[in-house]
């Protein structure tokens, strides 16, 4: 349900983006943080930093190191299933992100000066989208060896609040849309939902059964202990 609606959502504003719709919202969300006299920066040079550190997270360094080290730790765990499973919710994330990239073809906007180096495409954004498949998949694949409903709900809302944060940094830097980013974060939180729904719970029922036969006493060891007919 958490992946439909997403894409869902996520369907919505990719029409609206094509069909032209979101000139107003695009704009106001652009101009929101800037001066009107010079369109700089509204806030102090620390708030800056601020939302550059948070944009730095859902970098490819930084992000791709959270990556690494979820699957480390899944592997020290002995979750091999989970930790292949994740990195491969992390590979086919990153490849639907470029082909729709490259599907819309959108332009970086120019409405205010930029405050950071971006390059490609701006629909829907990278960092957006990318960071919610990581820290959403991630949160998901931990909160599952929780038995506690506010473990996970924690764990989750804090990837997806965490995400949504690295997402309106690009727009407070000037380097997307807010329709861009809105996109993006709906389009990889689906992207990690689904995963979740179609990978996890039969990698699960997997590692259940494996743990069955392991307990279960072999054909021979039943034999020995079988009484014998006479």
């Amino acid at each position: 349900m958490a992946a439909a609606l997403c894409w869902t959502g996520f369907a919505v504003v990719a029409i609206l983006v094509v069909s032209g719709r979101t000139g107003a919202f695009d704009s106001f969300g652009l101009l929101a943080n800037r001066r009107q006299a010079d369109l700089s920066f509204a806030g102090s040079q620390l708030m800056l930093e601020m939302v550059r550190d948070m944009t730095a997270l859902g970098g490819v360094l930084l992000r791709n190191l959270f990556a690494v080290a979820a699957v480390v730790a899944l592997l020290f765990l002995k979750l091999r299933r989970e930790a292949v499973l994740f990195a491969m919710t992390i590979e086919g994330g990153w490849v639907a992100n470029s082909m729709l990239k490259g599907l819309v073809g959108r332009e970086r906007p120019q409405i205010v000066p930029h405050l950071m180096e971006a390059g490609g495409e701006s629909f829907p954004s990278g960092h957006s989208f990318n960071s919610a498949v990581v820290f959403i998949a991630m949160a998901l694949a931990f909160a599952a060896m929780s038995q506690r409903h506010s473990v996970r709900y924690t764990l989750i809302g804090s990837a997806m609040v965490l995400s949504a944060m690295i997402a309106w940094s690009r727009v407070m830097l000037g380097v997307h849309f807010p329709s861009d980013v809105a996109a993006g974060w709906l389009g990889g939180a689906g992207w990690a939902f689904l995963a979740a729904a179609l990978l996890y719970k039969p990698a699960r029922a997997a590692a259940d059964s494996e743990a069955v036969q392991a307990i279960a006493p072999s054909p021979a060891l039943r034999d020995q202990g079988a009484p014998k007919s006479g």
